[in-house]
């Protein structure tokens, strides 16, 4: 049996994603932020971990127990967007803090952790990133709190590809699209279990050639 490891399942994609590799028969461990937010993941057979990213000994806590896995995938996908701006309007400090600490620095915090446990197996590792992290794609400035935080995860997914692709795994940033769940909105063009179905035969496509690049959620190459 294959095992999955999702980062911030508790909703939208990562639920979806992990719902439907435990439908294939997958085993699935899925972090949750809150304890509350695991009980519809243990129904459906998932190992639910209570997991903060803003959390340090939480995540060094969680690196113990990965040390023995072999993960065929490894799902970086908690995040938060932020302040909703339109233009260039200087964030606060605490939401700098709230969206830099959970997409960044959670990241920095996890990738050196799940890294070796995907290389064990061969497998995929990715990071739920945005098209809005691309600077080469951009033609607006809306969230860009958000979107610097993004080209930041982008750029740590590049140093951990360089890392543990050496080491038999396969490192991908992905644009999951714009996806109907609490942070695309009603408005978003995309279902969540369509989004999830792409990003699953997206990572199961992948080839070691790919070690290091960014892709839609379809598959399709993005540009940094």
């Amino acid at each position: 049996m294959q095992t999955a490891l999702i980062i911030g399942a508790s909703r939208g994609i990562g639920f979806e994603l992990a719902r439907q590799y435990r439908a294939d028969g997958w085993r699935v461990i899925a972090s949750v932020r809150k304890p509350q937010d695991g009980a519809q993941l243990e129904s459906l057979g998932c190992e639910v971990v209570q997991l903060d990213v803003n959390d340090a000994a939480q995540c060094a806590a969680f690196g113990k127990k990965l040390a023995t896995e072999k993960l065929a995938i490894g799902m970086i996908n908690a995040g938060v967007y932020g302040p909703r701006t339109d233009g260039l309007e200087p964030p606060t400090d605490a939401d700098f803090d709230a969206v830099m600490h959970a997409n960044v620095l959670g990241a920095m915090r996890l990738l050196p952790l799940v890294g070796p446990a995907v290389a064990r197996a061969n497998g995929r590792l990715s990071v739920t990133s945005s098209r809005m992290g691309s600077i080469s794609l951009r033609t607006n400035a809306g969230g860009w709190l958000y979107r610097a935080s993004k080209a930041a995860l982008n750029s740590l997914l590049a140093d951990t590809a360089l890392t543990f692709g050496a080491q038999g795994a396969i490192c991908v940033a992905l644009h999951p699209g714009w996806v109907r769940t609490d942070m695309g909105g009603d408005g978003a063009d995309l279902a969540v279990a369509d989004s999830a179905a792409g990003i699953r035969a997206t990572l199961a496509g992948l080839t070691k050639a790919d070690n290091g690049k960014f892709f839609n959620y379809d598959g399709a190459p993005l540009s940094w």
